[in-house]
């Protein structure tokens, strides 16, 4: 019997080992003083920041949802790695954590290691916007598995916070609620997007919406808010990050039991949900989508003009005592 190699069964060590040494200059542009060791060890070290008196270590892993579908179909690959970035950065500040590293996992069935640089040069920028590391990965060629030139995204975040921050920060009845916008729809509800552009309307990735590619819409990456929270965070009592389930299932999360009066009319919503609308009921809108609301900040009243200046958000609505979330 002939003998067989492992770049026989479908996996060529040296395509990955290419793809480590291309990426290993992007890769150290977002390290920091706090990086320990190179890329390439067993594991990524980081040293614990200076300045926290009780300091707690917290964590957050997601993906881009069928959101990576569009970017493979479109092979536009080159800002599905900030979304992947962002979903999991933006769910560490609602814990009032600070992101300090981020590492990505790349599953696919063939390595294609320009695709895959594509991918991890966007993942490279997004850690840049959030100020976190990237100090290491796992790419994975896997046949059998996945097909064609189909591929998998997992990221994982780490940040620290004060416990104290933790702990003490408290929401109350007539706090004001401050959006900060979404840059679209950012990395949820991508399977009924897919649905009603391409199965229903059976679009095309270059057909125009607003002047703009559908696909250059549709792939717009989700926006990071970390330079804001850092810039805010002790005028603030609560985030809560809009993603699926929209802002009727994220908003409770942070509010204690208490409820919320948000005013629709004060939403400043992308034309992209006004084009969604058209073929979705408005109250599945607003269990799926943003709806133009990227993080809602939660802050007593004599804070809300520091929090106004220090970013782009705007008023919706005000805290109330009572368990549910009106959208009037």
């Amino acid at each position: 019997m002939e003998k067989i190699s492992y770049k026989d069964s479908g996996v060529d060590i040296n395509e990955g080992n290419a793809l480590v040494d291309k990426i290993k200059p992007l890769v150290k542009k977002t390290f920091n003083n706090n990086v320990i060791g190179t890329l390439g060890s067993f594991a990524g070290a980081y040293a614990i920041p200076s300045g926290f008196k009780d300091p707690v270590i917290l964590s957050s892993t997601d993906g881009v949802g069928t959101k990576l579908r569009l970017a493979i179909d479109s092979n536009k690959l080159d800002t599905i790695g900030i979304d992947l970035v962002a979903m999991c950065v933006n769910d560490l500040i609602c814990n009032f954590a600070t992101p300090m590293f981020f590492l990505d996992y790349y599953a696919t069935a063939k390595l294609n290691k320009d695709s895959a640089f594509e991918v991890i040069k966007g993942i490279t920028n997004g850690c840049l916007e959030a100020q976190c590391a990237l100090i290491g990965g796992e790419t994975a060629e896997m046949p059998g598995m996945y097909h064609n030139n189909d591929f998998d995204l997992a990221g994982f975040a780490v940040g620290i916070a004060e416990k104290n921050d933790l702990e003490n920060k408290k929401v109350n009845i007539g706090d004001v609620l401050i959006a900060l916008p979404s840059s679209g729809i950012h990395s949820n509800g991508y399977s009924l997007v897919r649905k009603i552009c391409f199965e229903k309307l059976n679009m095309k990735f270059n057909d125009l919406l607003d002047d703009r590619k559908i696909i250059d819409i549709l792939l717009e990456p989700t926006r990071i808010y970390v330079k804001t929270f850092k810039d805010i965070k002790n005028h603030i009592n609560a985030l809560a990050h809009i993603t699926g389930g929209g802002i009727i299932e994220n908003l409770p999360r942070v509010l204690n039991g208490l409820g919320a009066k948000i005013e629709k009319s004060k939403i400043k919503s992308q034309n992209i949900f006004d084009f969604l609308s058209k073929y979705v009921d408005e109250k599945e809108l607003y269990r799926t989508f943003n709806m133009g609301v990227g993080m809602i900040l939660v802050t007593n009243k004599e804070n809300v003009d520091f929090v106004l200046q220090k970013s782009d958000g705007f008023i919706i609505g005000e805290v109330q005592n009572n368990n549910t979330i009106e959208i009037i």
